[in-house]
């Protein structure tokens, strides 16, 4: 959390995670959380982030990077090897044919596939396709790349799913991990830990939505800045919290016999202030009915100034 950073208008998004990223991998290699022969750190991003551009600048480092991609892709397969040359000869091509995600006769076949058996998702069955890259223009942050642009190459994982605990619509979800050779273990730790990343998610909810992280149209950067920190202050405060209201609680179940909640209400859920407070439940709205009123009496007024009416004086 401490590690927030405003973005300044035309920051390069993929370089601003990187250099974040470098900064936990080389402090958890000094404070001897990651040592030699340990199995690499694994990086998940969520759409929005470039993964293979990411992966190329920490190379570096022992990371692997996992990254969710957009279902309108198209990623370019590896040359055949021996490549044969054609009899107008030339030089290698370096992309092979397109994988287009929206487009299942591109696939070809998955060099991995495994079925697991949830208690959340029911059936989830992830395909994999090994060596695949996306084609680099020179254009966007491979502008002032120099020399030619590289090949990243990864595994495509397709994870599907028998059914969501929301009810909604189990649309397929394709990860790019960037490595190659994976084997069916690789491919199943791929997808769970997405799916263990959504934990960080819900931490970020915390103060975007009960905090008031986002709420305030703040036109300082300066002021932005003051009230970052003051909602990490808070964040911290409540972490620190946490472990005084639980022993109370549970004293208070110790001593009553059943299970009581503590004194002070949850933040967000009524009893608080400011953004911390639910707002109340809205009235429902008595709606006029559709059928005219009957002939033999007037309609009910609806509309308009009240009905003129006199005083006990006059």
């Amino acid at each position: 959390m401490l590690d927030a950073i405003r973005l300044e208008p035309g920051a390069d998004l993929a370089a601003v995670t990187a250099s974040q990223v470098r900064d936990v991998v080389e402090r958890l290699v000094e404070a001897r959380q990651w040592q030699a022969g340990a199995p690499n750190i694994l990086v998940v991003l969520d759409v929005g982030y470039d993964a293979p551009r990411i992966a190329h600048l920490l190379s570096d480092l022992p990371v692997e990077v996992l990254g969710r991609l957009r279902s309108d892709r198209v990623m370019r397969k590896s040359v055949p090897v021996p490549w044969i040359c054609p009899p107008q000869g030339g030089h290698p091509p370096k992309h092979g044919g397109e994988f287009v995600f929206g487009d299942p006769a591109t696939w070809g076949e998955a060099t991995a596939v495994t079925v697991t058996n949830t208690n959340r998702y029911g059936t989830a069955t992830a395909q994999a396709w090994d060596r695949l890259h996306p084609r680099l223009t020179r254009r966007a942050a491979w502008l002032d790349h120099e020399g030619p642009l590289p090949i990243i190459e990864g595994t495509v994982v397709r994870l599907t799913v028998a059914k969501l605990p929301s009810g909604g619509v189990n649309k397929p979800v394709w990860l790019c991990w960037l490595g190659t050779g994976a084997s069916p273990d690789d491919v199943d730790r791929c997808w769970q830990a997405f799916l263990r990343r959504f934990d960080v998610e819900h931490t970020f909810r915390l103060p975007k939505q009960t905090l008031g992280w986002t709420r305030p149209k703040l036109r300082d950067s300066q002021a932005a800045d003051r009230w970052t920190w003051l909602v990490l202050a808070a964040h911290a405060q409540l972490r620190l919290a946490r472990p005084p209201a639980r022993s109370r609680a549970s004293s208070d179940d110790r001593g009553s016999g059943r299970r009581n909640r503590t004194d002070s209400p949850r933040p967000g859920f009524g009893g608080g202030s400011g953004t911390c407070g639910r707002r109340p439940a809205r009235q429902p709205v008595h709606r006029n009915p559709p059928a005219p009123a009957p002939a033999d009496r007037s309609a009910r007024r609806t509309s308009g100034p009240p009905p003129a009416t006199k005083s006990d004086a006059s």
